[in-house]
């Protein structure tokens, strides 16, 4: 093991000393090549550890207010295809429409269940499939319809240098969060997509109780 270790650091310092780099200095800066795309990805860790993203596509673009996307994590469905809610295809919806723009961004927020996280989102979900529906499975299990906070989103969208933004979304909630925290939003832009015979009620749910603006027949 010992051995393994001095040949790993005798690489690390080759390489550094070959191309004269400071490996204390490399950020969490690339380039990440998609099925819709290359985009630049940059990590950011806020003040309890989680590690938030932005994927991003000509924001050097000075001329254009960049189309933006804030998506919170859902594995269920970005990762396992889940037809339970719209989040995987609002996910390569936004990816492809930020990519024919040819300006704009994702903050990929690690906001698990609308911020209550997997395990309760889980819990949340055994509720609905005894008759909730989902925001009195959250309620139920005393937690809060809607967890999430765009503080942090609006402090990404300033350290990648946007100030000003036209936002794909159908939660007001979410302009309200980038207003109250520095950002302008010049437009919305609706985000509909995703929707089947599985999720409809979950959908309905969001536009009748929780202001989400999704249209009946979306």
């Amino acid at each position: 093991m010992r051995f393994h270790t001095l040949v790993y650091i005798y690489i690390v310092r080759l390489l550094s000393m070959k191309q004269n780099i400071n490996i204390d200095d490399i950020k969490a800066d690339t380039i990440l090549p998609t099925e819709l795309g290359n985009f630049r990805m940059r990590v950011f860790v806020d003040e309890k550890g989680a590690e938030h993203s932005v994927l991003s596509v000509g924001l050097d673009d000075t001329t254009k207010s960049p189309l933006v996307r804030i998506h919170s994590e859902c594995l269920t469905g970005d990762a396992f295809g889940s037809l339970k809610c719209d989040c995987g295809p609002q996910l390569k919806a936004s990816m492809a429409r930020i990519q024919e723009e040819g300006c704009g961004a994702i903050l990929y927020m690690r906001q698990e269940g609308r911020g209550i996280g997997l395990e309760q989102k889980m819990r949340a979900y055994a509720l609905q499939e005894r008759g909730f529906d989902t925001l009195d499975a959250n309620l139920a299990l005393n937690l809060p319809a809607d967890g999430r906070d765009y503080g942090f989103s609006a402090f990404m969208l300033n350290q990648v240098g946007i100030d000003s933004v036209r936002l794909m979304t159908n939660n007001p909630l979410k302009i309200n969060g980038l207003h109250e925290n520095g950002i302008q939003v010049e437009e919305r832009v609706e985000h509909i997509t995703g929707r089947c015979h599985t999720n409809s009620h979950y959908l309905s749910t969001k536009a009748d109780r929780m202001g989400h603006l999704i249209p009946e027949q979306a």
